[in-house]
């Protein structure tokens, strides 16, 4: 009996198309397989389907072997990286009939990553972390910029747009974030990420861990069992450090690949007025910079390593997660620390807002919770009683 055909392997990725139902009147979807690309119109392989073109695996084993590619917010056009005769390629295609737009080849030795800007107009390309070097091409595959901010040294690890795609910030391993703007697509400025913080201006925040008062008369044994665990027995809450405050720092292994050190996260808010990121060398910080002022505004020191945050997507609020049973908040009025209700350990490995800024998806490593914040109009919320204020 013959083996399977390699052309027909398990599926391994889905990326769903950002505006659905598209202009022909269709869902679609990009599924990866093992070695090809698939368009994959919902209504059933139709004219959409087969194999097409071969994407461009990322180098880098913290990506998890998900290929190079991106749609724009629009959902118009479609970029793939590609990888051919030791060469880096970009295709882009138009989503409402899958034609091929433009395929040009990239000045990189080993494409890490691409990115549209918001607006669908820039496609940002990156070089793998052996060289700093990231590219800007038009719609139309003509380079438009190129910027490096030095050489010999580890380069790119993360990029992220402005959501006005004004600005474009450039994380890099040598724990600077370099900010370049949509002009001259040049730097304006850069943030660095020092261990000690000693400006008075700059508010640190850090969680401090404590257990609940002891009420005599409502003792329970066995304890219940939404408080049984250890990350469920104990509440924490933000207190305002003083300056000089000193972060604590993670020595990387200098015998291991993929070091960690440099800015492994960062996200602008959605009114472009704040960027979050963490240094992987400082794991249990976020810092929050003021894009406006071009300075650093506030500091969130946690108690674990940072897992994930996000912003909400209506508003200046970040959401912030460590592993362990509490979700933190923050805005520029504050930050908070909700205990996550339930039964057992629920340890919150990653966040996701809704679309409506209105609830929040806490995944754990098997299971997911829903919570839906408290608004002016009196909405209860899924983090505590009626009255709570988030």
């Amino acid at each position: 009996m013959p083996g399977p055909d390699p052309a027909h392997r398990v599926v391994g990725r889905l990326a769903l198309h950002p505006v659905c139902p598209l202009q022909a009147g269709a869902g679609a979807g990009v599924v990866f397989g093992a070695a090809r690309v698939a368009l994959q119109n919902r209504r059933g392989f139709g004219r959409a389907g087969g194999f097409l073109l071969e994407p461009r695996w990322a180098p880098h084993p913290q990506h998890d072997g998900v290929p190079r590619i991106t749609f724009t917010r629009d959902g118009r056009y479609l970029a793939l990286a590609e990888r051919r005769d030791c060469k880096d390629y970009v295709s882009i295609l138009v989503c409402s009939d899958w034609q091929l737009l433009r395929h040009f080849d990239t000045d990189t030795q080993d494409l890490a990553g691409i990115e549209w800007a918001p607006n669908g107009c820039v496609l940002a390309a990156w070089d793998s972390c052996l060289e700093y070097k990231i590219l800007l091409y038009s719609l139309d595959g003509r380079l438009l910029s190129t910027f490096c901010a030095y050489e010999w040294s580890l380069g790119i690890k993360s990029v992220a747009w402005s959501p006005s795609s004004q600005f474009l910030a450039v994380g890099s391993y040598d724990g600077k974030v370099r900010i370049l703007n949509h002009v001259t697509w040049k730097m304006i400025t850069e943030f660095g990420h020092p261990a000690t913080i000693n400006n008075p201006k700059i508010v640190v925040y850090k969680e401090a861990e404590k257990s609940p008062p002891l009420v005599l008369g409502r003792l329970a044994f066995p304890p219940p069992r939404a408080a049984a665990g250890p990350l469920s027995s104990t509440e924490s809450e933000y207190e305002v450090a003083s300056v000089p405050v000193s972060l604590q720092t993670l020595k990387p292994a200098a015998d291991r690949a993929n070091p960690r050190i440099g800015i492994g996260a960062l996200a602008f808010s959605p009114d472009n007025c704040f960027l979050a990121t963490r240094s992987d060398s400082v794991p249990t910080a976020v810092w929050i910079w003021d894009i406006q002022k071009l300075r650093l505004l506030a500091v969130l020191e946690q108690l674990s390593a940072v897992r994930c945050f996000q912003w909400d997507p209506r508003q200046a609020r970040l959401a912030i997660c460590t592993g362990g049973g509490k979700v933190y908040l923050w805005s520029p009025a504050g930050c908070v620390s909700v205990q996550v209700p339930g039964e057992g350990d629920f340890q919150v490995l990653s966040v996701c807002w809704h679309l409506s800024g209105d609830s929040l998806a806490l995944l754990s490593k098997d299971h997911f919770c829903l919570c839906f914040l408290e608004t002016e109009q009196g909405v209860g919320t899924a983090f505590g009683q009626r009255g709570d204020h988030m």
